[in-house]
């Protein structure tokens, strides 16, 4: 959940960068951060150091998202220069899902046990669209190799869960349930 100026600070990027005609590639960047930022704890745990120097944070952002638009970068610098590095992800994650709402997108997020094939990824979409009345979806797909088996499809608020694991977990219940 992101803070509130986490929030604050994605709506006035994205209101900037639709204003230059650069939302999209921005929703880029910011998928981009988002990315890199969950993949590593060393620099997530660097932006909250209240030891490493505002200068030193600055330079390591710009440098390891070089090439971003001018927006993005931007925003770095102001979140360096107000000692609000801490929140770069959020905010980043924020704009994501403001954009996505912008342009009436809903994100499909699920889970598997390994990779799906396209052809199966494609089905799944086909569905997902069938269930949110045909809207423009997006799907993200994730990995948990603790799954024995089977999915778990999050859209929005609802949740459908299809591993192995519930299954079993119902039959359970329904077993003691009768006894």
């Amino acid at each position: 959940m992101s803070s509130r100026a986490a929030i604050r600070y994605a709506k006035a990027i994205l209101e900037q960068a639709s204003e230059k005609g650069t939302a999209e590639v921005v929703f880029g960047n910011m998928k981009s951060i988002e990315a890199t930022l969950n993949a590593s704890k060393e620099l997530r745990n660097v932006l909250k150091s209240p030891i490493i120097k505002s200068d030193d944070k600055r330079a390591s952002l710009l440098a390891i998202f070089s090439g971003y638009d001018l927006s993005t970068t931007s925003l770095i610098e102001l979140l360096v220069d107000k000692k609000r590095t801490a929140i770069l992800g959020d905010v980043a994650s924020s704009y994501v899902d403001l954009y996505n709402k912008s342009k009436g997108i809903v994100v499909a997020h699920l889970t598997t046990a390994v990779e799906l094939d396209a052809s199966l990824e494609a089905k799944v979409l086909v569905k997902v669209k069938e269930i949110t009345d045909g809207k423009d979806v997006t799907l993200e797909h994730h990995i948990d190799s603790n799954l024995i088996g089977g999915f778990i499809l999050r859209v929005g608020d609802v949740q459908y869960d299809a591993t192995v694991a519930n299954q079993l977990d119902k039959i359970q219940k329904e077993f003691s349930n009768r006894l």
